[in-house]
């Protein structure tokens, strides 16, 4: 496999290119994984960091995580790829549902040659995670599930579509300057296909089989996830180690909208540290944790 900057496509067809302009400091390259050209950027962090990978949303590609994985990528050795069928990334003859993106992802790790990872996921990308775990449980360091989209409260596709309408003007103006050519490249057909399949995905019965460290982070104005009481009736199902984390104020793509929150909690989160508010960004959003598992360390402890 291998992975390049540039050259022709695995399909024979035409030259694979970069960006004109890099849209990030991390580094862009392409690789072949099944056959199939995948796009990724790729921190230039020591190879003994702790790797971590972020994973897209539906009809996304990695572009609009990358304010977050840059405010990381100088403490871990960080990847964000396009998965195949998004983004710059080229689709799959066959359609591709959510477990055959999270194999998809650990063959993406094999050719970086990784053997452990924590995963970062929004929306789409945490059923990816949680699939992951399911079939390489020994391969996942920790979960980290932002937004986490998929099962009962978004079906069926038509209650999906109208969160989604809702959660559009709750996010930055900026958001639709990446997300657009995003969505118009994934097509009308794969989303519909890609959609049903993530709609009917089982993410809670997924999520209470974990028994790793998992952080999960929700946005208070996300029209995608159940009410705050909900989440912590489902989060008090499991003795994992489930913290649950809610950004104020933040909507779905909080990857996007609120980077510095993210970034924050994430760092924390890796370092068994109480959840705490941002010292470095006074009268932006809040957080605060409404849920922490047994397993994890008081929150009382500094």
């Amino acid at each position: 496999m291998g992975s390049s900057s540039r050259g022709v496509s695995a399909s024979g067809s035409k030259p694979r290119r970069l960006p004109r302009r890099p849209a990030s400091r991390l580094a862009e390259h392409w690789t072949t994984i099944d056959g199939i050209d995948v796009f990724y950027r790729e921190s230039p962090a020591p190879s003994n960091a702790p790797v971590m990978m972020h994973l897209h949303g539906f009809g996304l590609s990695g572009r609009y995580l990358l304010p977050t994985a840059e405010l990381l990528m100088d403490d871990f050795y960080t990847l964000v790829p396009d998965l195949p069928g998004f983004g710059r990334s080229g689709k799959d003859p066959n359609s591709l549902d959510v477990p055959d993106l999270a194999h998809a992802a650990a063959r993406f790790l094999d050719e970086r040659g990784v053997e452990k990872v924590t995963l970062v996921g929004n929306s789409m990308g945490c059923p990816v995670i949680l699939e992951f775990a399911h079939h390489y449980p020994e391969r996942l360091e920790r979960a980290i599930l932002v937004s986490p989209a998929g099962g009962l409260h978004n079906q069926p596709l038509r209650r999906a579509m109208g969160q989604l309408t809702k959660d559009g003007p709750r996010e930055p103006a900026r958001m639709m300057r990446v997300a657009t050519p995003d969505y118009l490249r994934f097509g009308v057909p794969s989303t519909v296909k890609m959609f049903q399949a993530l709609t009917k995905y089982p993410t809670l019965e997924r999520l209470l089989e974990l028994r790793l460290p998992t952080l999960a982070v929700i946005g208070s104005r996300d029209p995608l996830m159940p009410d705050s009481d909900r989440v912590r009736e489902v989060a008090g199902q499991t003795d994992n180690h489930l913290l649950l984390v809610v950004i104020d104020g933040a909507a779905h793509a909080i990857n996007f909208s609120h980077p510095g929150e993210l970034a924050h909690v994430i760092r924390l989160f890796m370092a068994d540290k109480p959840i705490v508010d941002d010292p470095d960004s006074p009268g932006h959003a809040s957080v605060y944790e409404i849920h922490r598992g047994t397993f994890h360390p008081p929150a009382s402890e500094a």
